[in-house]
């Protein structure tokens, strides 16, 4: 049982390596989609990581185009500020994949839009203040705001 996030064009290592950490401890799958803003063997990823990296799945996508050609049919949900629900009204199951964006531009707008008429209300929104100068939260607490939403709807599968 588990939970697939997905970061799309991920930006900043330490975000990243934070991310893998959280996966690493609930034993979610975390999936990396290129363009990547940095390199794999990257210190700064590796330092945030910490010593987690041999205890998460990870899996590496070419595009978002060979990403979803492999995942075609899988249930998605898209992480936006823009999503047409919050986050706790999604209900989620196992197996369930989570996609986020990059750090500064969040997800492509076509693909979201795309994803929306193909599965009316599969983009979900962190709740925020209407402040224009917060665009949004940091990725890492993004996840992990949504990751244990997922977890604790599914009665925290395999977690003490």
């Amino acid at each position: 049982m588990s939970i697939h996030i997905v970061l799309v064009e991920p930006e900043i290592p330490p975000n990243t390596g934070n991310i893998a950490r959280s996966c690493a401890a609930t034993g979610s799958v975390l999936h990396l989609v290129k363009p990547l803003g940095f390199s794999i063997d990257d210190k700064a990823l590796k330092r945030a990581g910490l010593d987690y990296w041999p205890y998460v799945t990870v899996e590496v996508h070419e595009s978002l185009r060979d990403f979803m050609d492999k995942y075609q049919g899988r249930r998605m949900f898209l992480a936006t500020t823009k999503g047409s629900r919050n986050y706790s009204e999604a209900d989620f199951a196992d197996e369930d994949m989570i996609l986020f964006g990059r750090e500064t531009a969040g997800l492509p707008r076509d693909f979201i839009a795309e994803r929306e008429a193909a599965d009316p209300g599969c983009t979900i929104r962190i709740p925020m203040s209407q402040d224009t100068r917060l665009r949004s939260l940091n990725l890492s607490n993004s996840v992990a705001i949504v990751l244990f939403e997922a977890l604790r709807q599914l009665n925290f599968p395999e977690l003490k």
